[in-house]
C-alpha cells in the first residue's frame, strides 16, 4: 500500500490554494464535477477513478456553510468510490471559536463539526491554528496541527524592526504570543478587553510598555477585525512607534477593511488559508501556506515526520 499514487482534489471554494499546492508539489489537480439544482441543493462526483488511493481534499470551511456540506460530500463520495485513506486538507477550520459552553443552552459547534467529518468517513484531518488547541482532541482520527509562525517568523526577521515588542489582542492569546516573543527574544506586550457582545469590543487596556517600540500583533483570525483595530490605536495613542499585525485567517467580514484602512496600524500580514483581494486594501500582504502543505501532504503519504515543519 505504502507505493500507492495520492490524488489531490478541492473544493469550489479552496481551489485558488488547491492549485499552489499541486504546483509545489509537481501534480495535477484532480478533476471534480458539482452540480447545483435550482433550489440550492448540489451534488459532487470525481471525474477520475480513487479506487484504492491516498486521497486529499483541499477546503477551508469558511462561511457560507455550503463549503462544509461540500467537504462533507466529497468526502462521502471518495469513502464510497473505495478510496484508501481520505484526509481533509483544512487550512481554515471554521466554527473553531465554538469549543466550549461560555453560556447556558448553547452548541459546541467545533465538536459537531468533528463528529461531522468523522461521520463522513474522514481518515485525516490537516489543518492550521486552530482557534484553541484541545479542539485537536474533538476528533477520533489523527490532527496534524500546523502553525502559520513557521512562515511568518521568517518574515518577521525580514522586517529587522528595532525596539521590536510582540503583542496579544486579548488574553486568550496569550500562549501563541508568548511562543513568538520567546523564539525572538523580545518583549511581550498583552491587551485586556471585555466584549459587550460577539465582535463587539467596549473597553481595552494595554498589559506592557510599547513606548517606543515597534508592536508586532499577532492572532489567529481577522473577522470584523475590530480588536486587531482598536488594539493598534491603542498601543500607538500609548506611544508606540508603529504598529503591524500578523494574523493566519482573514475572515475579514462585515466593516472590516475599512476598520483596518481607517486604523493607525500599518500593516496586516495574512496568509492565503481564506482569499482575499490584496486590492481591495493596501495594508495587507498575503503570504502563502501552499508549500507548507504540500511538504506536509508529501510527509503524511510518505509516513514521514512533520516536525521539521514546526518552527515553534
Amino acid at each position: 500500500m505504502s507505493t500507492l499514487p495520492f490524488k489531490v482534489f478541492s473544493g469550489t471554494a479552496s481551489r485558488y490554494l488547491a492549485e499552489k499546492i499541486c504546483k509545489s508539489l509537481g501534480c495535477e489537480l484532480g478533476q471534480v464535477t458539482y452540480q447545483r439544482f435550482s433550489d440550492g441543493e448540489f451534488t459532487v462526483w470525481y471525474d477520475e477513478t480513487v479506487r484504492g488511493r491516498y486521497v486529499y481534499l483541499v477546503q477551508s470551511t469558511f462561511p457560507s456553510s455550503d463549503n462544509l456540506m461540500e467537504l462533507l460530500l466529497m468526502i462521502d463520495a471518495a469513502k464510497r468510490a473505495s478510496a484508501y485513506k481520505i484526509i481533509a486538507v483544512m487550512p481554515y477550520f471554521g466554527w473553531a471559536r465554538q469549543d466550549r459552553k461560555d453560556k447556558p443552552r448553547v452548541a459546541i459547534g467545533a465538536k459537531l463539526i468533528a463528529d461531522l467529518l468523522s461521520a463522513a468517513g474522514v481518515d485525516r484531518i490537516i489543518t492550521m491554528d486552530l482557534h484553541a488547541d484541545q479542539i485537536q482532541g474533538f476528533f477520533n482520527v489523527p490532527v496534524d496541527h500546523l502553525y502559520a509562525s513557521t512562515i511568518f517568523v521568517p518574515f518577521i526577521k525580514s522586517l529587522n524592526l528595532e525596539n521590536l515588542v510582540i503583542a496579544s489582542p486579548d488574553v486568550g492569546g496569550s500562549k501563541r504570543a508568548h511562543t513568538y516573543a520567546k523564539h525572538l527574544d523580545v518583549p511581550l506586550v498583552l491587551c485586556h478587553k471585555t466584549r459587550e457582545k460577539a465582535n463587539v469590543v467596549s473597553n481595552m487596556s494595554i498589559i506592557g510598555d510599547v513606548k517606543g517600540k515597534n508592536v508586532l500583533i499577532v492572532d489567529d483570525i481577522a473577522d470584523t477585525a475590530n480588536t486587531l483595530c482598536k488594539a493598534a490605536n491603542l498601543m500607538m495613542d500609548n506611544g508606540a512607534l508603529s504598529v503591524r499585525a500578523m494574523v493566519t485567517h482573514p475572515v475579514m467580514s462585515g466593516n472590516a477593511i475599512e476598520n483596518v484602512m481607517n486604523s493607525r496600524m500599518e500593516q496586516l500580514i495574512f496568509t492565503d488559508s481564506i482569499p482575499f483581494d490584496v486590492s481591495k486594501c493596501p495594508k495587507v500582504k498575503v503570504i502563502s501556506i501552499a508549500d507548507l502543505f504540500a511538504d506536509t501532504i508529501q510527509s503524511v503519504y510518505s509516513n514521514e515526520s512533520i516536525s521539521k515543519n514546526y518552527l515553534l
